[in-house]
């Protein structure tokens, strides 16, 4: 049978997705990527031409197909029919979508291996985050997966380096605060800039903002319980990259040093000498693929401090979309072979940095 990975929307994940899956797909054992887009746009032609030329094939609803020939953008598929045929699909759409594409499509489209949604889809499916929990993964039985957002996947990655040495001290962790400071749009997007910073709603009486919530959740996939999470966010009015700023308390004394050296061994964290945004983008726009880093995070280490040994603060960077690549990707091999994901992945390697 042949492995198919079929992709929803073509936004800020879609597109790099697309295009991953394309670039890599003997290494990652496709066979064959198609995607599926909405609506006809004279802006997005460019766009879909340049993925058609990279191999994938296009999907659309029965009724929007003449308008993509129209444009010159020629459907082999329909929406429901390119989703029946695949081994995995992966809904990139806006939030709240595919929950809505679970219910209409993906619940009857019973010869698809998984389905993996993106960021905002609270109860879609177990939640996912590369090198966090790959080991709650159970085959045959998860077949619904949440890859979590850009900043869960940072938060949970400082959390799981940092206070618990890279899973080797599960107790360690006591609490851990997070202010999520967001970029207002990607650089792609004219709608949603904000001209001045804005503060966001706590929306959790618990955890604050989904993010802490969420980490919470991702965790508790491996029976580590850690309730004493908490996250705020606010919107700043840059394009460039999501901002941590976070207060971990840890049980067992440690020091910069010893810190340094969790994240060192851990190849999905990056450290920077470079201290702002424009710079870190900079080098994910030059050195990226599709200009993004696909690292969980990346560590300005010259803002990193720790107090009586026991609490430790700094910032770090969210390499936005990179990460959600990552575990997309990483996600969709397992589905296709759970035994061999881990060799499969190492395609990815060249879009590490140990250093930014």
């Amino acid at each position: 049978m042949s492995r198919i990975v079929h992709v929803i929307g073509t936004g800020t994940i879609g597109e790099p997705l697309i295009g991953l899956l394309c670039h890599l797909k003997d290494q990652l054992g496709i066979d064959e990527v198609t995607f599926n887009k909405r609506t006809p746009l004279y802006t997005d032609r460019s766009k879909v031409r340049t993925l058609l030329e990279r191999g994938a094939l296009l999907s659309t609803a029965e009724e929007t197909m003449p308008g993509f020939e129209k444009l010159g953008m020629r459907p082999s598929f329909t929406t429901r029919d390119a989703i029946e045929r695949s081994s995995v699909v992966i809904d990139c759409t806006p939030s709240g979508s595919g929950l809505a594409n679970k219910e209409e499509y993906f619940s009857s489209a019973n010869d698809v291996k998984g389905f993996i949604a993106q960021g905002s889809e609270f109860g879609f499916g177990k939640m996912y985050a590369r090198g966090i929990n790959d080991d709650a993964l159970v085959p045959g039985l998860d077949r619904y997966l949440h890859v979590v957002s850009c900043n869960t996947h940072n938060l949970a990655a400082i959390i799981k380096t940092m206070a618990l040495g890279n899973g080797e001290m599960p107790d360690n962790l006591v609490s851990a605060d997070f202010v999520c400071m967001r970029r207002a749009n990607d650089v792609s997007q004219d709608a949603g800039f904000s001209p001045s910073p804005q503060v966001c709603k706590h929306k959790d009486e618990r955890f604050g903002t989904h993010h802490a919530r969420d980490a919470y959740h991702l965790f508790q996939t491996q029976n580590l319980d850690y309730p004493r999470l908490f996250s705020s966010a606010v919107k700043l009015n840059s394009q460039y990259m999501h901002i941590l700023r976070f207060r971990i308390e840890v049980e067992e004394p440690t020091s910069t040093k010893q810190i340094l050296e969790r994240v060192l061994v851990n190849d999905r964290l990056a450290l920077t000498y470079k201290k702002s945004a424009n710079q870190v983008f900079s080098f994910g726009r030059d050195h990226g693929f599709f200009g993004r880093i696909l690292n969980q995070t990346v560590i300005p280490h010259e803002t990193l401090s720790v107090v009586n040994g026991t609490s430790i603060t700094g910032f770090c960077f969210t390499p936005q979309d990179g990460n959600s690549l990552l575990s997309s990707v990483a996600s969709s091999c397992w589905l296709l072979d759970p035994d061999g994901y881990e060799d499969r992945l190492q395609a990815l390697k060249p879009w590490f940095f140990e250093e930014v």
